[in-house]
């Protein structure tokens, strides 16, 4: 069957170590609706009624990834981070703009990249709050940036 016993023991042997061996983290699933979010406030910049929640990771280390959450009609003032930023809009109507480009409009499902640094304000246009899914590479922080 096999011409060489010893290999394919060695890989028997490695592939059941592999399965027995019990997972690093334990995986999960949240919605922004999720009652038992702990939703923390935003930087005083931020428009009132602001709030970050912390979905997996330590704000404070890398790869951290959070829901950032705004009332509708608010204003975001112009920021940076030291991070790029990966995103998905959950909820609302966010228009993004980037020091330099055109104003993008997410709706939900929409992804966007902000690059580490990069000044950009926005503008939840809808009613409803706006809600984005937001993956850091770096802590997580939030700088005014003078206009």
């Amino acid at each position: 069957m096999y011409r060489y016993p010893c290999v394919a023991a060695l890989f028997f042997c490695t592939g059941l170590a592999l399965a027995q061996t019990p997972p690093a983290e334990t995986a999960l699933t949240r919605t922004f609706e999720d009652p038992t979010l702990a939703w923390g406030p935003c930087p005083s910049f931020l428009p009132e009624g602001c709030a970050i929640a912390v979905l997996h990771g330590d704000p404070a280390k890398e790869n951290a990834d959070i829901f950032f959450k705004v009332p509708g009609k608010s204003t975001i003032d112009r920021h940076w981070h030291t991070s790029a930023e990966r995103m998905v809009l959950v909820s609302g109507e966010l228009h993004v703009t980037y020091d330099g480009q055109e104003p993008a409009i997410l709706k939900p499902g929409a992804y966007a990249y902000g690059p580490a640094k990069a000044p950009h304000k926005a503008l939840c246009a809808s009613a409803e709050p706006c809600v984005l899914f937001i993956a850091f590479e770096a802590p997580v922080d939030a700088f005014p940036s003078e206009d």
